[in-house]
């Protein structure tokens, strides 16, 4: 038995992304935008989660600047971390989940351990690119952090997925990001998940290096 398919990488992305910019609405947004948002949407395959991206008025700039000066990228889960592109980047990105201090954390606060993790971020934080795909708890506890005076990332990507949590976490981190003086990227909803989060990163990525659809 033999399949008729497209083997080519790049043939099989062009029409991709071909197919994307006519199914999906992108009226209004810079071309940094468009980028990410089409980025969603071959994560997710779902031309129809456009409506529900929200970007903050400096988010790709912001985001951008502090991925070209190679500064920290903090992810929530390891499935994120391993989603953004490697070639792209100069340092690799940065997870404690798994730390051997962060299940102890979690344990005696009774509390999840992506929430125990952003303890071990620290210093990083600052002008950093915040990278959110799973865990609500992340992002509501990354959040309190930073309503308590937390150094302030360059750029939240807050798009985690479920149905405890997720469309709260996100319409919390849009109601306050104006008030907390921070970028953000999210996709409002239940929708989201670790591949839609790294692809935000592996836009703006992109966009530095000029690949663009």
């Amino acid at each position: 038995m033999s399949f008729e398919y497209q083997p080519n990488p790049s043939a099989i992305e062009q029409d991709s992304f071909r197919q994307i910019r006519l199914l999906t609405d992108l009226s209004g947004l810079s071309d940094d935008a468009q980028q990410v948002v089409m980025r969603v949407v071959h994560s997710v395959g779902d031309p129809l989660v456009a409506q529900h991206m929200r970007i903050s008025a400096n988010a790709c700039v912001a985001g951008r600047e502090a991925l070209a000066k190679h500064q920290a990228i903090l992810c929530d889960v390891e499935m994120v971390k391993q989603g953004i592109t490697k070639r792209m980047i100069q340092n690799s990105p940065l997870c404690y989940l798994n730390h051997e201090t962060t299940a102890a954390i979690a344990n005696q606060r009774g509390e999840t351990r992506s929430m125990a993790a952003l303890d071990l971020w620290g210093d990083q934080l600052r002008s950093s690119v915040v990278v959110i795909g799973n865990a609500p708890t992340a992002l509501f506890r990354l959040l309190e952090m930073l309503k308590a005076g937390a150094a302030k990332p360059a750029l939240i990507v807050g798009i985690p997925v479920g149905f405890v949590g997720a469309a709260e976490s996100k319409q919390a981190l849009w109601d306050l990001h104006q008030g907390l003086g921070i970028e953000c990227i999210t996709l409002l909803g239940r929708q989201g998940g670790s591949a839609a989060a790294a692809s935000v990163v592996n836009a703006l990525l992109r966009c530095n290096m000029d690949e663009r659809y």
